[in-house]
C-alpha cells in the first residue's frame, strides 16, 4: 500500500474510533448521569428511562458499539484492499 492510501485508511480508521467515541460518551455521561432527572420522568417497562439508560441502556449500547466498528472496519478493510 503506498503511503497516501495508507493515510487514508488511517485517517477514517480513526475517523470512525472518534465517532464511536462521542456516541459512547453521549450515552455514558449524558444519558446515564447528566440527563439522569429529566429522563426520569419517562418510563419504560415500569421503570424511571434514566435509571434503565443507566443500568441496561448503556451496556446495550455498548454492546452495540462493538458491532458496528466490527462491521465497518470490515467494510474500510474491503475498500482499502487490506489482507489478514
Amino acid at each position: 500500500m503506498d503511503k497516501e492510501k495508507s493515510r487514508s485508511y488511517w485517517r477514517a480508521n480513526t475517523a470512525l474510533i472518534r465517532n464511536l467515541l462521542i456516541v459512547w460518551a453521549l450515552v455514558s455521561l449524558g444519558f446515564s448521569i447528566l440527563l439522569v432527572q429529566p429522563l426520569n420522568t419517562i418510563r419504560f417497562f415500569g421503570v424511571p428511562f434514566g435509571f434503565w439508560m443507566a443500568q441496561q441502556g448503556s451496556i446495550l449500547t455498548f454492546v452495540l458499539l462493538i458491532f458496528i466498528y466490527a462491521f465497518q472496519m470490515d467494510k474500510l478493510d474491503r475498500k482499502y484492499n487490506i489482507k489478514r
